[in-house]
């Protein structure tokens, strides 16, 4: 922190921090019954997001080592999340990507948590108030800017 940052700058980082905080552990919660660790489901949303790829590149992606992303893959496979091919052009190698299973199991988690965020916005606030978030949203999209 710079000596230049005022006092309410910083209850504002504060605030802010818990409430996202909180927020991302609420949308944790929501998953389905068909739980799967959230380790598990980083490595699947990330799948899902950047498509098919090798196991070296999915545990560079995730920061862990490539015995590690080996665990994952093999628990996600027992559960018919993910598939394993042939890679195209290297046959030392194998692509991994999800099965259709894995893809439900993905967007149904997703739709708990869009579905459980949009009643809570609905049923707790006023159409004013989502109008004022909306625009308190538009300002902390400001943090992303260079």
């Amino acid at each position: 922190m710079t000596s230049g940052t005022s006092l309410d700058a910083v209850r504002a980082s504060s605030e802010l921090r818990s409430l996202v905080g909180r927020l991302r552990r609420r949308l944790r919660e929501l998953r389905s019954a068909e739980d799967i660790a959230p380790g598990l489901l980083s490595v699947m949303l990330r799948l899902e997001r950047e498509g098919p790829t090798t196991a070296s590149a999915l545990a560079a992606a995730e920061k862990i080592r490539t015995q590690s992303m080996a665990t994952k893959l093999s628990a996600l496979e027992e559960q018919g999340l993910i598939e394993r091919r042939p890679h195209p052009t290297d046959g030392r190698r194998r692509v991994i990507d999800l099965t259709e299973t894995g893809r439900q199991q993905v967007e149904g988690d997703r739709s708990a948590r869009r579905e459980w965020l949009a009643e809570a916005l609905q049923d707790r606030y006023s159409d004013e108030e989502r109008t004022r978030l909306r625009e308190a949203f538009a300002l902390l999209d400001r943090l992303f800017e260079d």
